[in-house]
């Protein structure tokens, strides 16, 4: 990617982060207002509507990749069939001549509680994709060539998701990574699992404070899981559908 692409991207990922909080915050005062006691970090986890910048994005990404709009479906027809259960509601999916080419979750948390959200977040993820998968092998798309399955992740920046946290060992010993690492780290490592155990064809892991989130300001904190890579997996599969 040509550096003006790159920087292309940049402002496209910004746009989403910017939009992500703006609309978290919206939605956190428009339930105060309400007098909703559940207008905390409840909203962060229930409100779509907040990685609609991202999901925008994507169907950018794909669109100018080849693949004619009326294959891409982000507000509608989102349902998928699994195998386990009968279907999975994606964020993003995309069906051409009856096969399915590609399906992109996108999910966020944020402060300050983090345990037990992501115990359910990593736990959502790797059953949406073993569903989907076995799904695939079952014929449930019509076969056809392997879909594209993506994965973009963005978590709050801030000291509890920073902070190292102790892991139980009662019985058996953890394996080694998990040892005083972080939620980021966590994070970070889970994303990457993803795609080395080929749960997903790509994984992306962002991270953003809400302050200067607000701006748009975000980090990436490993290369492997960059927007870019994960785009240009995404862009390569897709292309190959013109």
């Amino acid at each position: 990617m040509m550096a003006e692409g790159v920087e292309d991207l940049n402002n496209l990922i910004s746009d989403g982060v910017a939009h992500y909080w703006r609309t978290r915050k919206a939605q956190r005062e428009k339930q105060k207002k309400r007098g909703v006691s559940d207008a905390g970090s409840r909203s962060a986890v229930t409100g779509g509507a907040q990685m609609d910048g991202f999901i925008r994005l994507f169907t950018e990404i794909i669109i100018g990749a080849g693949m004619q709009d009326r294959c891409v479906f982000t507000k509608k027809k989102l349902e998928l069939p699994g195998f386990f259960r009968p279907t999975k509601e994606w964020d993003l999916v995309v069906v051409k001549n009856g096969h399915m080419i590609a399906a992109i979750e996108a999910k966020s948390q944020v402060g300050p509680s983090f345990g037990n959200n992501f115990n359910n977040r990593t736990e959502e993820a790797m059953g949406s994709a073993l569903d989907l998968w076995t799904a695939f092998r079952g014929g449930a798309f019509n076969g056809g060539v392997q879909p594209f399955l993506g994965y973009f992740f963005m978590l709050e920046d801030c000291e509890a998701s920073n902070r190292p946290v102790r892991v139980r060992e009662p019985h058996f010993e953890v394996f080694p990574e998990f040892i005083g690492s972080s939620y980021m780290k966590r994070y970070e490592l889970f994303c990457r699992k993803l795609v080395l155990e080929r749960h997903y064809s790509a994984a992306s892991f962002i991270t953003s404070e809400s302050e200067t989130g607000l701006k748009g300001l975000f980090e990436e904190p490993a290369g492997d899981l960059s927007v870019s890579i994960f785009i240009k997996s995404l862009v390569s599969h897709v292309g190959a559908f013109k």
